[in-house]
């Protein structure tokens, strides 16, 4: 009865409304799950057909053709197919192996049509579809002109003497801030190697089937040089890295346009690129300066984490993964007797391995960080003189087996006429083995700024044509110590940041090799580049304020002021645009500031990437001599960094120590009309744009002192009306009672400073100049007569006084307790 009394009227619409709604919902899900079913089952299905056909189309590859790089194999395959693929054959890529000729169709037959090429490739490779249209503009960004290094492109005779232009020579010496202590900066003097702070390193990322002795690193042991240091017997050193005869399969060349390559070559050639080669001396300065320099973004791939080696890598092998060795006690007296070679432990760092390993020591994330796909390639360009055999090969070996063989173009030795034996044929020979290794010697020494120039001039390939040589340019520059070894990922990083931005000057973290027991340890993260007075490299941590404030992540790149020089990339064109370095700078110093200020000042910006590791070791002396007095000559090339860059602060440089720098008779800077119309040329903002935006911390003010000068005897301040001086009631509203005291120890008003008579005891006023040692004034410089005005350039040790009625000013010999030669400034700046 209840329920019937529900179910009467309204109640039983209701009823039903809430069963039908019920039994809709049922059939609903059920028809969902068919269709979820139905649709997971068609996917699996394509996944099943493509696998298929992906393993059908390799199985129909010979195995002579799976031995090229596998976007010759297949320019279609996914991107996670081809890593694998790539992985699996990097060694090859880099050993000078010479692939077997493959049957049938071995010519790419190319027709240049604007900016598309039409490719023929052999029917093993692209199946039914021989004929593929090829954007130019992105060939050389996915690799494809690897192969260009194979031994069969040489240039045809006669053309070699076109090629071989008259480059530059110079000594290589270390950058500033790194190496070097014997060069005292006067007043301001600091060790002229400024090592990255250092903390310990804990997590060694070693493989977990490797078991370690407890005793394996913990001494020298004598043993045989590494087989690694061998020359390669089945290289001749003929084979090296210059220019010689094309291959003999190379067809003739029917125009200036297409031109038959074997197929392992694939090489793209634009018709642009042919008609107009591209030279990097010819790159006008400022051309391309103007636009964003912003690329559009690509496709992602994590960081490829390469370490690849000559053979198995002994685990128990000194100094393997960047552990710390000791040298025997029989072996210590020749330990030390080779330090000089070096100024490192020479005797334990050819014990070592010269493709060692060492430990990661990214941030956490980096591993996983994301690069763009279409990366630009590099030239990396090591300039040495006299370099140890193990570390020259080290830092050779650490840029091969680990750096994306797709992405490095070639690497560069810039030899500056080293006088070691071993690094003449034996060299060549062991390099030879290394198609993407060039050695470039230079017939005398200039120094490692001249030397760099002469390798950014060379970093390029060759290819024939009919009426001109046409160059395939690497688009970044990268340059590197001769003493270094690059870590897993290091690269990547790098020209990432050039990617998105072609105006990013970029450099990685430089941790240290420790130079005794040549163990790799990490650096403090947070770490910049910056210059104190005056213009002396050193470090600097982010303050946590900054941090926090800023939101700053370990893995994140850190703005830069000064780079400390040695290790960087660049991109090609901007390096030229920007003028290289200063041509007038001799050997070595001051390079990376006059490069730092020129890139900040003109548009660009440097960073340090975290996630880019290099170590480096920092030597205390250098190892060879300099062509010129070293502290003559660094003081030279900072003299004319300042006279170019630092405008109206110049001189707060001279004035820490480098007055003598002022006098044309003791040193000659050279001629500054070239740099100088460069930076009007590229429309260079002023230093105190780049203290206020990029530096703001430096202390940079330009008088040491200010404001009224007030005498303490006469209880009045000195004025200069019509040309005279003399002493008036304090005044601050008066400009005439106005003085500075400047940096180059000048007492000036304006443009007119006072002059003590060096034949007599008066004073006088006269327009300034810098360079005239008599118009200088010590103050606050001596503890005895710190609040004295002394004539510096007098024979005599004179004082500014004032007459005790305050209506004279004369010279008189010094006296401590003389009130009437106090005298005080209203700001004080500076002591």
């Amino acid at each position: 009865m209840k329920v019937s009394k529900y179910l009467r009227g309204s109640g039983r619409f209701l009823a039903f409304v809430f069963v039908a709604s019920v039994l809709w919902l049922l059939f609903d899900m059920a028809a969902l799950r068919l269709s979820i079913a139905d649709v997971n089952g068609q996917l699996m299905k394509e996944l099943v057909l493509k696998d298929r056909e992906l393993a059908k189309r390799l199985n129909a590859v010979p195995t002579n053709v799976r031995n090229y790089p596998v976007h010759l194999v297949n320019l279609h395959v996914e991107t996670s197919q081809r890593s694998e693929m790539f992985s699996r054959r990097v060694v090859e890529v880099y050993r000078r192996k010479k692939p077997d000729r493959i049957k049938g169709e071995d010519k790419v037959a190319q027709k240049s049509s604007g900016n598309i090429l039409s490719v023929t490739l052999p029917k093993a490779v692209a199946g039914n579809d021989s004929k593929v249209l090829v954007d130019t503009k992105s060939l050389e960004q996915k690799g494809i002109l690897e192969m260009l290094n194979a031994p069969s492109y040489k240039i045809a005779p006669g053309v070699g003497a076109n090629v071989k232009k008259e480059v530059l020579r110079k000594t290589k010496a270390p950058f500033a801030g790194q190496e070097g202590n014997s060069l005292k900066l006067q007043s301001n003097a600091t060790k002229d190697h400024q090592i990255p702070p250092k903390i310990p390193l804990q997590d060694f990322k070693i493989p977990q089937d490797v078991v370690l002795s407890n005793k394996s690193n913990s001494t020298v042991k004598k043993v045989k040089p590494d087989a690694s240091n061998n020359i390669p017997p089945t290289q001749s050193p003929k084979q090296e890295h210059s220019i010689q005869k094309v291959d003999k399969r190379k067809s003739a060349v029917k125009d200036n346009k297409t031109v038959s390559l074997p197929v392992k070559a694939v090489v793209q050639v634009t018709a642009k690129l042919a008609q107009s080669p591209l030279n990097a001396s010819k790159i006008q300065t400022g051309a391309l300066l103007n636009s964003t320099g912003v690329r559009k973004q690509g496709g992602l791939h994590k960081v490829m984490a390469l370490d690849v080696t000559l053979k198995p890598r002994d685990a128990r092998a000194l100094g393997q993964f960047g552990w710390a060795a000791l040298v025997p006690p029989d072996d210590e007296e020749e330990s030390m007797r080779r330090w000089s070679e070096g100024y490192f432990n020479v005797f334990l760092s050819e014990q070592i391995p010269v493709d060692r390993a060492i430990p990661d020591t990214r941030p956490p994330g980096c591993s996983q960080k994301l690069v763009h796909d279409n990366l630009p390639t590099t030239s990396v360009i090591f300039c040495f003189v006299d370099e140890v055999w193990s570390t020259l090969l080290r830092s050779v070996h650490s840029v091969l087996n680990r750096s994306p063989p797709h992405l490095l173009k070639e690497i560069l030795l810039v030899d500056d006429c080293s006088t070691k034996d071993y690094l003449k044929d034996k060299l060549d020979a062991y390099m030879s083995q290394f198609p993407k290794v060039r050695i470039i010697r230079l017939k005398e020494r200039h120094g490692l700024i001249r030397a760099r120039l002469a390798g950014a001039a060379e970093a390029k390939d060759a290819l024939l044509s009919t009426k001109a040589l046409i160059y395939l340019l690497s688009d970044v520059l990268t340059f590197l110590d001769s003493h270094v070894e690059c870590n897993v990922g290091w690269l990547e990083p790098l020209l990432d940041r050039v990617y998105l931005d072609r105006r990013k000057v970029v450099c990685p973290v430089i941790e240290v090799i420790n130079d005794k027991d040549i163990s790799y340890v990490m650096v403090d993260n947070f770490q910049k580049g910056i210059f104190k007075w005056p213009l002396v490299f050193g470090w600097s941590t982010l303050s946590n304020d900054f941090i926090r404030k800023n939101n700053i992540k370990v893995s994140d790149p850190i703005r830069c002021p000064v780079m400390a020089g040695g290790l960087f990339s660049i991109d090609r064109k901007y390096f030229y645009e920007l003028g290289t370095y200063d041509p007038g700078l001799d050997v070595w110093g001051g390079e990376n500031m006059e490069i730092s200020f020129k890139i900040w000042m003109c548009g660009g910006e440097i960073e340090i990437i975290p996630c880019s590791r290099v170590g480096h070791i920092f030597r205390g002396e250098n190892p060879y001599k300099f062509p010129k007095d070293r502290q003559k000559t660094v003081e030279r090339n900072l003299a004319r960094v300042a006279e170019v860059w630092l405008d109206e602060y110049k001189e707060i440089f001279y004035g820490h120590g480098y007055l003598n720098l002022l006098n044309t008779n003791f040193i000659d800077i050279g001629n500054l009309t070239a740099q100088i119309q460069l930076r009007k040329k590229l429309q260079c903002k002023s230093f105190k744009w780049y203290l206020e935006n990029i530096y703001p911390e430096l202390e940079a003010p330009l008088l040491k002192a200010e404001g009224l000068v007030f005498n303490v005897g006469n209880r009045k301040c000195l004025v200069q009306e019509n040309g005279f001086l003399s002493f008036a009631m304090c005044n601050l509203s008066k400009q005439s009672q106005h003085f500075g005291y400047s940096w180059v120890r000048t007492l000036r008003q304006n443009n007119t400073c006072v002059s003590p008579n060096v034949t007599g005891r008066g004073v006088a006023l006269e327009p300034c100049d810098n360079s005239k040692a008599h118009l200088r004034w010590l103050h606050k410089s001596n503890k005895f007569l710190a609040e004295h005005l002394i004539a510096e350039a007098h024979h005599q040790r004179l004082c500014l006084e004032a007459g005790s009625k305050g209506d004279t000013i004369f010279l008189k010999a010094c006296d401590a307790s003389s009130s009437y030669q106090q005298w005080h400034f209203t700001h004080y700046y500076a002591q």
